[in-house]
Formats: structure tokens, C-alpha cells, sequence
């Protein structure tokens, strides 16, 4: 689909600090519930990071009508490209169907092709059938991806002795952006990481180990991405939920996690895996395991009731390892649109 013109007496421009009340309000009447800290943090994490967020709001007459938010995708998911990442959109009641959503997006687009990004990539419950008519009206097409979910109580992280199978060097990493757990999973993970494995929070001095480790699973250099994903974890710890496994004092592996509190018609918060990696001198011995186990441990206690990722559909070795501790495909669809 080609950008559309906006319509008439329609005002498009970036997302400010004092919009927020608006946008809260807006999002709230159609949801039936409020998300301030949603997008409250979306709006810190915007105004903070601002080469990697895009926002833009939608005023007729004066009257906020709408709203789009989206954030670069360096390297989620094993990606070698960028993308834009459709995050959360509305438009007000009353207002749905005079062309704003659409407006919004092409306002998207413009900026992504600025940006030299050539997609833009979201997922949605195959259930709401409005957003996926807007997306297939808007040029959206089922993307190569698969969702992978796993509810905290469904998951199998024992003390394994070694990963079955971890992902293949050139395609390890998942998804956004974006958990609940058995008990029994936190005595398994504490065995384990006493004989064997320590898994802590991350901290900025990991920063040159998880670069080493992402690259020897990658062969691909992404300090950039790396970088950021370290910043926004320190600087806003109550989103990411990040962690770097050590064996015998060596980084032997991490995990980039952040919690979504609502993008997209998510009725309950959500941890999304932007990315995993472990040092291939330590494959085979159970380091995934005990990150992803901690992971789950840590939360748990934040009422988080479900985990979320993306694997490309090839990815059978990645697959294989989410599989293998609980993960299924998920009632969310990935969608992409490419930007000519």
C-alpha cells in the first residue's frame, strides 16, 4: 500500500512529555482500562533514547485523536537489519475510520524511510479482528517469524546436565521490546547455580563480555545494539529484566529481557526475550538452562505472567531449545511491512 495523504485539518507531530495525560486517556476509553505505567515508560524510554524511539501524535482542531508508537530494531531476534517496531497505536472513539490510523502510519513510514529502515515489524492476537483488518488494509503480510510463548506455571526448567540443543551460530537470538513460574523451578536453578553456574543481574561491566559472547555466537559485530540494550537495562530497571551467567568467574553466557505492560491488546504483562547467548566454548552444559531458569525465578516476583519471544521458523535448533522448557506457539501472529 502506498502513504496516503492525511486527512484534512488532521495535525501530525512527535509525542511530547505533556501528551501523555492524553494519550493515557485515549488508550483507556478504548481498552476499558488505564496504562500509565505502560506508557509512561514508553515516553521515558522515548525521550531518553531518541535516536532509537519514533512517536507521533494526531490533533484535529485542537482535540488529541490519536497516537503511534514504535522503537528501531537493532538486533533482536538474530537480526541482521533494522526495523521499526509497531509497539502501540490508537485513535479516538468517534474518530475510527476517517483515515487517522492511517495517517499515523504513513507518518511512520516517512520517518523509517529517513531512517534508512526498510521494515516495520508488530504482532497482534490473531483474536482482534480490527487491528488485523487495519493490517491487512495497511499492506501488513504475515512475516518468516514465529511467536513463542510459555505461562509461568507451564514451564519444565529442571537441572538439566547440558542443553539439548542450542541455537546455530548464525541465527541464535529472538525477539521485542515488551512471566509467571512454578515454585519448584527456583530450588532446581539454586542447585544448579551452586555446583556450577552463577546467574546474576547484569551490570554495566558486562559490557565487553556480552559483546564477546554475542559475537562468537553471531560472527557478527553489534556493540551498538549491545550497548544500548545495557544502557536501557541500567537506566530502567523496572522494564529490563537482564542477566549474564559465570562459570568458574568467566562469562559464559546472558539474557536481554524487558516487560511489556500492554502493547497491543495484552490483557496481562508480559516478558519479552530480545536476545540469549552463550559462549560456544560452554555449549552443551546447561548455561541457557540456568539463565532462562533465573529468568523465570526473578519474574515471578514481578507478577509477570507470561514470556514471549520471536525465532525465525528455520531456527529449528533455537525452536527445539524453547520447546524443550515449556514454550509453544503462541496466539499472536508476526507481521511485517516493508518499506519501499
Amino acid at each position: 500500500m502506498g502513504i496516503r495523504q492525511q486527512p484534512a485539518g488532521i495535525t501530525l507531530r512527535r509525542t511530547a512529555a505533556q501528551n501523555l495525560e492524553s494519550v493515557v486517556a485515549l488508550d483507556a476509553a478504548n481498552a476499558g482500562r488505564a496504562r500509565q505505567f505502560y506508557f509512561e515508560r514508553r515516553l521515558k524510554a522515548a525521550l531518553a533514547h531518541t535516536a532509537l524511539h519514533v512517536q507521533f501524535s494526531a490533533e484535529q482542531d485542537g482535540k488529541f485523536v490519536g497516537f503511534i508508537m514504535a522503537r528501531q530494531l537493532l538486533g533482536e531476534f538474530g537480526r541482521a537489519g533494522p526495523a521499526l517496531r509497531l509497539e502501540a497505536m490508537g485513535v479516538a472513539q468517534g474518530e475510527q475510520g476517517h483515515g487517522i490510523g492511517t495517517a499515523l502510519l504513513a507518518r511512520l513510514e516517512i520517518e523509517a524511510k529517513r531512517m534508512g529502515v526498510p521494515a516495520i515489524r508488530t504482532t497482534a492476537s490473531w483474536r482482534d479482528h480490527a487491528i488485523m483488518q487495519f493490517f491487512d488494509r495497511a499492506g501488513f503480510e504475515l512475516s518468516q517469524n514465529l511467536v513463542v510463548d510459555c505461562a509461568m506455571h507451564r514451564h519444565r526448567l529442571t537441572a538439566h546436565e547440558g542443553d539439548k540443543v542450542m541455537a546455530p551460530a548464525h541465527l541464535t537470538g529472538f525477539s521485542a521490546s515488551e512471566v509467571d513460574y512454578s515454585g519448584g523451578a527456583a530450588n532446581d536453578f539454586e542447585a544448579l547455580a551452586r555446583d556450577k553456574i552463577d546467574v546474576r543481574s547484569l551490570k554495566t561491566d558486562d559490557l565487553n563480555d556480552i559483546s564477546r559472547i554475542d559475537h562468537g555466537v553471531t560472527g557478527r559485530r553489534r556493540e551498538a545494539y549491545i550497548r544500548e540494550l545495557v544502557e536501557e537495562a541500567m537506566s530502567d530497571s523496572a522494564v529490563r529484566v537482564s542477566l549474564v551467567a559465570r562459570v568458574d568467574g568467566i562469562a559464559a553466557g546472558f539474557v536481554m529481557a524487558r516487560t511489556d505492560f500492554g502493547d497491543f491488546g495484552r490483557a496481562e504483562p508480559v516478558a519479552v526475550l530480545d536476545t540469549i547467548g552463550v559462549d560456544p566454548d560452554y555449549a552443551h552444559s546447561g548455561v541457557g538452562h540456568a539463565l532462562l531458569s533465573q529468568l523465570f525465578v526473578n519474574l515471578k516476583g514481578l507478577r509477570v505472567e507470561r514470556v514471549e519471544t520471536v525465532v525465525a521458523r528455520e531456527n529449528f535448533g533455537l525452536l527445539g531449545f524453547f520447546y524443550d522448557v515449556g514454550f509453544e506457539p503462541s496466539q499472536r501472529l508476526s507481521f511485517v511491512k516493508r518499506v519501499a
